[in-house]
């Protein structure tokens, strides 16, 4: 473990007194709050413009996230863990800025493995269980990673709050901070979900996006979640990090006579077509991956956007963003305004964070992610 105890708690002390003077104040205090609290003097100049919009930009994505989490599930909260395991998000910090530190693919890997977990069986950590016709025994989970991730900051959690923490916190806090430490921005997220105790494998492939879908069939998907065609172009750019198998683009390829590949899918760059069949030449082995992301594969930006509107999607569905005149115009205003891009991405992942959600009585908190406690 890369951080000592007190170091945890010192900080997670530090974190927990700004949030928790945020959500003990009535909504009217809310802005004077953020500004003496939660903005650090250093880092904005006081009484400026600058200052005023950023607080103002933060007391209204505050109120958002607040007014949603309260709508969606009563008993999530953003102080969950406060008087049961206070170091428990600082904990999950720790595990994944150590791990990325080594192998700097973890955060796309966390941040793919929420979006598989989350949209099968809701937010409860399905995907972790382990065993014959679980949802990691299906082709479209063979290649999720980040599961060591979660299953070593659960066994310091077990150590320091034993039966406390859920694993499907520990995922959705994972991928929050994965976010920020690529470069993205820090939001809050709410805890409190449980762990599910069903994983079926047949369940996965009606409920997680192939990357051939076309964009009705992406806005179908997704509102069955409960999602927005913006959360569906917000949350889309987190492929502005992490990598793919060759054979998940492959249909935009087809093979010639002298077995070599040649594009047929025109919404794509040609340049950017010819890297990719260097990378991925037929008969290449299943293993090979390549960045989503070809200019900054390992920063949370806005690049990704950028990518569309050259054409350098790498996906279909990802393609499929700038046919529609709906979804265009919110991928030409996040390729221009990254931080208009991380205001929408905390919403968006809030909602994708809060999908099926199990709290109080559902559920279960495991003691090893990997299988139920039964």
């Amino acid at each position: 473990m890369p951080f000592s105890q007190p170091a945890f708690l010192k900080g997670f002390a530090a974190i927990n007194n700004c949030r928790n003077s945020v959500l003990r104040f009535p909504f009217h205090l809310l802005w004077k709050t953020l500004q003496i609290q939660c903005i650090t003097p250093k880092v904005l100049k006081i009484g400026s413009m600058e200052s005023r919009t950023g607080i103002l930009s933060i007391a209204i994505s505050s109120l958002f996230m607040f007014s949603f989490v309260s709508f969606v599930k009563g008993s999530l909260s953003f102080n969950f863990y406060a008087d049961s395991c206070p170091s428990a998000e600082l904990i999950v910090r720790g595990t994944v800025s150590s791990s990325t530190s080594t192998d700097p693919s973890i955060p796309g890997k966390l941040l793919r493995l929420v979006f598989h977990d989350c949209f099968v069986e809701g937010c409860d950590a399905s995907l972790m269980l382990q065993g014959n016709n679980t949802e990691q025994s299906d082709p479209g989970n063979r290649s999720v990673g980040g599961f060591s991730v979660i299953d070593s900051a659960k066994r310091v959690l077990e150590k320091f709050c034993p039966g406390t923490v859920s694993c499907a916190d520990i995922i959705a806090i994972a991928a929050r901070d994965a976010v920020e430490i690529a470069g993205g921005p820090r939001i809050m997220i709410p805890t409190g979900r449980r762990d599910g105790m069903v994983s079926v494998a047949s369940n996965v492939r009606p409920n997680i996006v192939d990357t051939s879908f076309s964009m009705d069939e992406m806005v179908q998907l997704f509102a069955t979640k409960g999602l927005s065609l913006l959360d569906l172009v917000v949350l889309s750019g987190a492929h502005t990090i992490g990598t793919a198998h060759c054979s998940s683009f492959r249909d935009r390829f087809q093979e010639d006579s002298t077995g070599k590949l040649r594009l047929i899918d025109k919404t794509l760059d040609s340049d950017y077509a010819n890297v990719l069949m260097e990378q991925c030449p037929a008969g290449i082995q299943p293993s090979v991956t390549v960045n989503n992301d070809p200019q900054t594969s390992v920063v949370f930006d806005n690049m990704y956007y950028q990518n569309l509107l050259a054409h350098k999607g790498l996906f279909q569905s990802d393609s499929v963003l700038i046919s529609n005149d709906s979804t265009r115009i919110l991928v030409e205003g996040f390729a221009n305004d990254q931080e208009h891009f991380f205001e929408n991405w905390g919403q968006s992942f809030l909602k994708l964070t809060s999908v099926g959600a199990k709290t109080g009585d559902e559920g279960e908190i495991r003691i090893s992610c990997a299988s139920t406690n039964a």
